[in-house]
């Protein structure tokens, strides 16, 4: 049985990324957050445009300020946004405002602070520096240069880049699609009554969200029954219609565990049948041709914490690669400590649900309280982190350090 950082490389390669000459899009500047570039932008503008002021104050000839305090006249008044008028000469000096062009021949700008100001005249009382408060054409970003790579998600800081570079369009990798089903004859949708023995089908619903929430474009399909024929007609279809397929039970040692025997029919190679991790120690991973890429099947565990974490932990990262992002695919770790002592078995890496806070002296990790039952869906509902045992340790003590994958 693989570690989970072993199924996690496995994952990882064979993962076939979304292709910039074939998968992509595009889209208005307003509907790109959160989407995946899938081409460099650059720019034809410098940035800054042109020399501009940082303060308001004075633009002057620097040779002029040396010996202070001196007198210049004023010539002109230069806003944000209006071209200067005016060429400074020896002995002159333009008002300027914050974020406004510089004036030919000048190259210094004096705070208003250290000046006095008599009608059209000004006397700088304190010498600046060469070049004060200018912001230089092109200290920022020279055109022609990548100004934002491709495979990085677009962020709002980003969006004001791609604004301020006049790109009202941008080209994006299109979002992959990912059906999902659910298995089991004991399964209902939440708007149907409960008999005797059924469970509700959450994990379609949490797996959707999670699948959106990544980015993806998910494809509900709904709860397919325990009957082979059903079972594998739906896969097929799934299979037909996306770019990879979860679903959720039907893959551990069950009578009615038919998921891993379908998939072997529909000529599907499986790499992955279990996981020494607890929750989710059952799951499948297979793939298929699918013209010229990999099609992976996600097959997790019914048990809604094990299909929770079995996402987080092997399906999210590997769906942020397919994405097209260009690093950063692997779960974020941060080291924090526990408030309550956390115990696991010590055969399989084991992860303990909780909140995961920041306060002045760093990361704290409080597990949720209640059993940590694969079952036990209701405390699982403001989990922000998942505390890591590795496999042969059993405890860690309250006040101790613990690995926390972030939520």
């Amino acid at each position: 049985m693989l570690t989970a950082d072993q199924a996690e490389a496995l994952i990882f390669d064979l993962v076939t990324p979304l292709q910039p000459t074939q998968d992509t899009e595009v889209v208005a500047l307003t509907a790109a957050l959160g989407r995946i570039l899938a081409v460099p932008v650059s720019s034809s503008l410098d940035f800054p445009h042109w020399d501009n002021s940082a303060m308001d104050g004075y633009a002057v000839r620097h040779q002029d300020v040396q010996q202070v305090p001196t007198t210049l006249q004023i010539v002109e008044k230069i806003p944000a946004g209006q071209a200067p008028q005016r060429t400074l000469q020896a002995g002159q000096a333009a008002r300027i405002l914050t974020g406004a062009m510089m004036p030919d021949g000048a190259d210094t700008v004096v705070m208003q602070e250290e000046t006095q100001r008599q009608g059209e005249q000004v006397t700088i009382l304190k010498a600046p520096s060469p070049q004060n408060f200018v912001r230089q054409q092109g200290s920022y970003y020279q055109a022609g240069a990548t100004l934002l790579p491709a495979g990085q998600a677009i962020a709002p800081p980003a969006i004001a880049v791609l604004a301020a570079a006049q790109c009202p369009q941008v080209t994006v990798f299109r979002r992959p699609r990912v059906a999902i089903l659910s298995t089991g004859d004991e399964l209902v949708e939440p708007d149907q009554p409960l008999q005797p023995g059924q469970i509700v089908d959450s994990n379609q619903y949490a797996l959707t969200a999670l699948v959106a929430q990544a980015g993806a474009e998910p494809l509900s399909l709904g709860i397919v029954p325990d009957r082979p024929e059903a079972l594998k007609s739906a896969i097929a279809t799934a299979l037909d219609q996306a770019d990879w397929v979860i679903s959720s039970g039907g893959v551990s040692v069950g009578d009615y565990d038919y998921v891993d025997r379908i998939l072997s029919q529909l000529g599907a190679t499986l790499h992955l049948r279990a996981v020494a991790v607890k929750p989710g120690k059952p799951l499948t991973v297979a793939s298929l041709p699918k013209g010229d890429r990999t099609q992976l099947y996600f097959g997790l565990p019914g048990n809604p914490v094990s299909a929770l974490v079995s996402y987080w932990r092997f399906v999210q990262p590997a769906l942020s690669k397919l994405s097209g992002r260009a690093e950063g695919w692997g779960p974020a770790y941060v080291r924090a400590e526990t408030t309550q002592p956390l115990k696991a078995g010590g055969q399989r890496e084991t992860y303990l649900w909780g909140r995961l806070g920041l306060t002045e002296q760093g990361y704290r990790f409080t597990p949720a309280a209640g059993g940590h039952s694969s079952g036990n869906l209701i405390n699982l509902a403001r989990t922000t982190g998942l505390a890591i045992l590795p496999q042969g340790q059993t405890q860690v003590a309250a006040g101790e350090p613990v690995r926390v994958m972030t939520l």
